[in-house]
């Protein structure tokens, strides 16, 4: 009798398992349908001020705009962007929580020993939007006006420059640049683009790598000198200014992306409504008007597009870190 009665209890349980369960995918099912319902967040890797920062108050506007819901920016910076994508793995994927995706964090992962998630595998990668085109600035007290000046420079000066950077772009341009040229320049480290920029204008520093939305307006100022951009074009912005590629590294391009993405496992549903309202808005002329001017290259690729994106990407950058002879954090 007690054997019999055991085998109901765990009948009915089995029964209520399952009640449970359909009821769970039942609620999820028809959150994904009414979402949004409430604010979203997107954290951004890196502080006020950077262009992330930018791109991803862009961003949050446009998707505030189409969706009906407030969209705000949360700055969780350090690791370079580690911190924000272990806050973001970590969430519930509901669509709430989604992170402004960086080259830094997700391509730039073999600078770290310890890595707190798989770039590709525990997220929901829902868009690649843009790209932060980037340059090699020097103080203008240093004697050079050339990129080509500066490796004769350098060579004849050894260890008397520093260049500093804000971000894992900036560290492995510069120790490539090094490393393929052969010179000798002392990198320093920053939590920020903003404030290393900061730096080379005072001439506490002597060569950064900034992007356009940290660099631009400086060297419009004549407050910077633009030496040479890191993609294999020219940059719309500066088409006066030469390319590592065409001068002093031959072959070398290195461009830092930005997308939208989740925790993994969000509701397909909940991807297809975020894609689409990006889709729609960034192929507006105005709005790619508005991401170039906080120095944003404005792009659009779809969910599988951008998921592919990123596994190549960090295995370029990969490629890069080793040549350069970058030791991991």
């Amino acid at each position: 009798m007690d054997a019999e009665l055991r085998k109901r209890r765990i009948l009915l349980q089995g029964m209520a398992g399952m009640f449970a369960t359909g009821i769970g995918m039942r609620a999820r099912e028809a959150s994904a349908a009414n979402y949004p319902v409430r604010p979203i967040t997107i954290v951004n890797p890196f502080s006020p001020g950077s262009v992330s920062d930018a791109a991803a108050r862009i961003t949050a506007q446009l998707l505030s705009d189409g969706l009906g819901q407030p969209v705000v920016v949360e700055n969780r910076v350090g690791a370079g962007g580690l911190v924000a994508g272990k806050a973001v793995v970590r969430a519930h994927p509901d669509g709430y929580t989604l992170l402004l995706t960086a080259s830094s964090s997700h391509s730039g992962v073999a600078l770290y020993k310890d890595i707190p998630f798989d770039p590709v595998k525990d997220f929901t990668h829902i868009a690649r939007i843009g790209s932060f085109p980037s340059f090699i600035a020097v103080n203008p007290s240093v004697p050079v006006n050339s990129i080509t000046e500066l490796v004769d420079y350098a060579r004849k000066n050894p260890g008397k420059l520093t260049y500093g950077h804000g971000n894992n772009m900036g560290r492995i341009v510069g120790e490539s640049f090094k490393r393929r040229t052969g010179v000798d320049i002392v990198r320093a480290g920053y939590r920020s683009s903003p404030a290393a920029v900061t730096d080379l204008i005072a001439g506490h520093i002597q060569m950064m790598l900034p992007d356009m939305n940290t660099g631009l307006s400086h060297v419009k100022a004549g407050k910077i000198k633009p030496l040479a951009v890191f993609t294999k074009t020219r940059s719309e912005q500066m088409p006066s200014v030469p390319t590592l590629d065409e001068t002093v590294m031959p072959g070398f391009e290195l461009l830092p992306w930005c997308g939208l993405s989740a925790p993994a496992n969000l509701p397909a549903e909940i991807v297809a409504t975020l894609a689409g309202v990006l889709e729609k808005r960034l192929n507006e002329p105005e709005i790619q008007a508005t991401y170039l001017r906080a120095g944003v290259g404005p792009f659009w690729a779809g969910p599988e597009d951008f998921k592919s994106y990123v596994a190549e990407q960090q295995a370029n950058w990969t490629a890069l870190i080793k040549e350069a002879e970058i030791e991991p954090l």
